[in-house]
This record gives C-alpha cells, sequence and structure tokens, in this order.
C-alpha cells in the first residue's frame, strides 16, 4: 500500500485498534445474561471469561470496524440466525467450562 508520498506504509503507522470481532459484544452480553443458569460458574469472574472465549471460539470470526456498516448489510433471517448461532454457542459453552470445573474438582 503507498501513501500519498509514495513512501510504503508500516504497520506501525496504521492503526487497527478499532477492528473487532461482531460477536463479542453479544457473547459477552449472552454470558452476562445466562450466568445465572449455571451457578456453578456464575460466581467465577475467570470462568465467565473462559465462557465467552469457547464461545466465540465456536462462531466464525466476523471482523468489523463499525457495527452500523454491517449490520446494515444483515437481513431479518441473517440476523436471527446470528443471534440463536450467539445463544447456541455460550449454551455450549457454559456447558463445557462447567464440565471441564467438575473434573478438575475430583482430581
Amino acid at each position: 500500500m503507498r501513501g500519498m508520498s509514495d513512501r510504503p506504509t508500516t504497520a506501525a503507522a496504521l492503526d487497527f485498534s478499532s477492528v473487532r470481532n461482531h460477536h463479542e459484544q453479544a457473547v459477552f452480553r449472552a454470558v452476562i445474561e445466562t450466568a445465572r443458569q449455571f451457578p456453578g460458574v456464575a460466581h467465577r469472574p475467570d470462568l465467565l471469561v473462559d465462557v465467552a472465549c469457547v464461545a466465540l471460539n465456536k462462531l466464525p470470526p466476523r471482523y468489523i470496524r463499525h457495527e452500523a456498516d454491517y449490520a446494515f448489510f444483515l437481513s431479518d433471517r441473517e440476523r436471527a440466525d446470528g443471534e440463536l448461532a450467539v445463544s447456541e454457542a455460550v449454551e455450549f459453552a457454559f456447558g463445557f467450562v462447567q464440565a471441564r470445573t467438575a473434573m478438575r474438582a475430583r482430581r
């Protein structure tokens, strides 16, 4: 990529801080809302973060810079499918983390 001065643009000159995974905020909200259903995990912030990581790893990455730009291109069906995928990923993640925590406790 060439800048106005015809010098190559370096990674150090670019700000990537606005790039994020579209699913992050939805997963974080779902983890908070679902936590009370999993009392073995709900009181452990470190485990809730693990749940979010497991859930995000179950979802396809969708990197965006601006939420509004991404949402504009989604149909109602795509939006509903995305919400269902987040919900299923979070449910799976809670079960996974809860089971792993129970296994470790038995050792």
